[in-house]
């Protein structure tokens, strides 16, 4: 899949699927291959994302549009889960270490 392009500068990579894991966290694959943990703690106090507090709801996480949707429409911006997102290979190095 190639990047979109708007006004001459590429998109970064896009969400191709998702997890949900323990303790409100993604595992979210992109399509540059990259594969990385979200952790969704930190949001789930702030008005639109309170009711992904219900981990049925949060659990219903699927790929839309190239990034991450809930029901009632709840969806987060694909560039900022991968800026905010650690990549699995240093998700296993801090594990190892705790």
């Amino acid at each position: 899949m190639q990047d979109t392009i708007i006004h001459g500068e590429p998109l970064g990579p896009r969400i191709s699927a998702v997890s949900p894991l323990d303790d409100f966290q993604l595992f979210l694959t992109f399509t540059n291959g990259e594969q990385r943990v979200f952790d969704a703690k930190p949001l789930l106090s702030l008005g639109v994302f309170k009711p992904l507090r219900n981990r049925e709801m949060f659990e219903a996480v699927k790929v839309a549009y190239g990034s991450v949707l809930w029901p009632k429409d709840i969806d987060y911006c694909p560039d900022t889960l991968y800026e905010q997102s650690i990549p699995l290979k240093c998700k296993k190095m801090v594990d190892k270490t705790l």
